[in-house]
């Protein structure tokens, strides 16, 4: 009984040294690619927005531009753009004529840039270092994070490479399925004015504003 408690506790504690390994290795990942994205004033990048179901069947996939000045961010789809300048929160819907209006809340927003770019990611989620995988030819590091408090969404799984850049990112949702991001060239301190992070209904005549707030 000693003996097999003994092979427990040097199992227990093993797994407990390569856990703080890949974590301290994690947090690198992150450090450098959190010290990146502060550095920039604003960001600009297309992407390709992937969305899968529970059961792995994709149920959406299109293009998409977004654009980042600190806590601002636009988000535009096809047939949707999500607006927010860090306090309110517009999603537009461009079929329906519509727009919604509530306030921020980073826990409740299903697409975010917020979600890819943790820059306050030691507080919020604990981190774990998966490995390296070759994308495109290039190698990337793969970070998977969870949030420490209760959100709508389980884990977040970031493809970095060795410059600290974002290359993929996918957000695993409460109900089993995954938004995934494809960034294509990611532009620092492109040129945005802060009228792209608001709505502005004069520039959109016959939308219909439904305020939530």
């Amino acid at each position: 009984m000693k003996k097999l408690l003994g092979v427990m506790i040097a199992v227990v504690g093993l797994t407990t040294g390569a856990m703080a390994q890949q974590d301290a290795k994690a947090k690198v990942v992150l450090d450098k690619m959190s010290t990146k994205v502060k550095g920039m004033s604003s960001m600009k990048a297309n992407f390709t927005l992937i969305a899968t179901d529970a059961k792995g069947k994709t149920i959406m996939n299109q293009k998409g531009t977004l654009q980042m000045k600190g806590d601002k961010y636009n988000v535009a789809l096809p047939k949707q753009e999500m607006i927010c300048d860090g306090k309110t929160m517009w999603t537009y819907m461009k079929d329906n004529k519509e727009v919604q209006v509530a306030a921020y809340n980073e826990g409740e927003v299903q697409i975010s840039p917020k979600k890819l770019f943790p820059t306050s990611y030691a507080n919020e989620y604990n981190y774990t270092y998966v490995g390296e995988k070759s994308v495109k030819g290039k190698n990337v590091d793969v970070v998977y994070l969870t949030p420490k408090s209760k959100k709508n969404f389980k884990s977040v799984t970031l493809l970095v490479d060795k410059a600290g850049s974002l290359v993929s990112g996918s957000v695993e949702e409460g109900n089993g399925g995954y938004y995934t991001f494809n960034l294509n060239g990611i532009q620092a301190n492109a040129a945005a004015s802060d009228a792209l992070y608001t709505f502005d209904k004069s520039k959109y005549p016959g939308v219909e504003v439904i305020d939530l707030r």
